[in-house]
């Protein structure tokens, strides 16, 4: 006579699908949560099992942000949505001026979703947080009925605390500072782009994803007082995010067309779809906005570092009631550049 707990077989991790059964909290969910997650994203705060993280107190201010991502393709040139996750999440906290800490995430699966590619989503995420040396110290799971979902979808928070003399804000730039990018535009987009169905091209791009906060640091270290601005420019590409600051700022900017750094492949494929590449996601490059004094130096801190080896000065900050955007184009004109009123790419992120 056998006694104790009745022993479950190990899921089939190469042929399994996810089940409704996974997301109901029962053994099948603790399952699951072991065998993929918790194998992939193991620290000292998932470990507890509780539904919650108990984190150190911390000295200084603290900077919180959430997002969601529901990229398709779910895996494409350069990345995949767990490794977009970690980056996405830590560079907003980087954007604050801040050292990210600690990371939560929240995975919706649509049932039928192969456990291998879970797994091998799980792992992606994993890697990209243990690289940014960052934990992911809490999570939810939750399975929704087959067709009411798109595979997996995966909402993260993040909090991380502020480097020391920075204070950075979308509403500090000032007439005179310079605005600097810190790499090639448009990579990310166009590599999500050619992984999609029907989408496909010969180019050797892929996503520029990364975690930003060693960039920042480092731009930190000589110039924190200096930084006014920092922003990554995801959705809607540089053209939204200088139309944010300018807005927030109150205050207009003028480009350097000639100053952009944007590579042949992807300059032809966004040709090619009739896109601008000012309009195209990016996933590791940053936009600051420095005072002009300090625009040699933080430029010169960008290209030490291995992200910002192709930064940019493109422009500077000028008086404008209106707060547009403006571009000195190749031809000895000049352009406004205005953010999209609807969606370019969807699902780019």
């Amino acid at each position: 006579m056998t006694t104790g707990r009745p022993r479950r077989s190990r899921l089939d991790l190469q042929e399994g699908r996810v089940e409704l059964c996974h997301g109901a909290g029962g053994r099948a969910t603790r399952q699951l949560i072991a065998e993929v997650f918790q194998a992939a994203l193991d620290n000292e705060w998932l470990r507890q099992g509780n539904d919650h993280a108990l984190l150190p107190p911390m000295q200084g201010p603290l900077v919180m942000t959430t997002d969601a991502y529901v990229v398709s393709p779910l895996f494409f040139p350069g990345g995949d949505i767990g490794r977009l996750a970690v980056h996405g999440t830590v560079n907003d906290l980087a954007m604050g001026g801040a050292q990210p800490l600690w990371l939560s995430a929240s995975f919706i699966i649509e049932e039928g979703f192969a456990l291998a590619d879970l797994q091998r989503i799980a792992d992606s995420m994993g890697r990209a947080a243990r690289e940014a040396a960052v934990a992911v110290v809490a999570g939810d799971t939750k399975v929704v009925e087959r067709g009411k979902g798109d595979g997996v979808f995966v909402s993260m928070t993040g909090v991380g605390c502020v480097l020391p003399g920075v204070h950075v804000s979308g509403d500090r730039a000032r007439p005179g500072d310079v605005v600097l990018v810190s790499g090639t535009l448009g990579d990310h987009g166009v590599a999500v782009m050619s992984g999609r169905e029907n989408l496909g091209f010969d180019t050797h791009i892929v996503s520029d994803s990364a975690a930003l906060h060693g960039l920042v640091a480092a731009m930190a270290a000589r110039h924190g007082p200096a930084l006014h601005c920092l922003r990554d420019p995801t959705r809607g590409g540089l053209a939204a995010t200088l139309n944010e600051l300018a807005c927030q700022s109150g205050v207009g900017i003028v480009l350097d067309e000639a100053a952009l750094p944007v590579r042949r492949e992807v300059a032809a494929a966004c040709e090619l779809l009739g896109l601008d590449p000012l309009n195209v996601a990016n996933e590791g490059k940053l936009v600051a906005i420095v005072a002009e004094e300090a625009g040699p130096g933080v430029l010169a801190s960008m290209r030490s570092h291995p992200l910002g080896r192709e930064a940019a000065l493109i422009g500077t900050v000028v008086t404008d009631a209106q707060q547009l955007v403006r571009m000195s184009t190749g031809f000895g004109g000049e352009r406004v550049v205005d953010w999209l009123w609807g969606e370019q790419l969807p699902r780019i992120c």
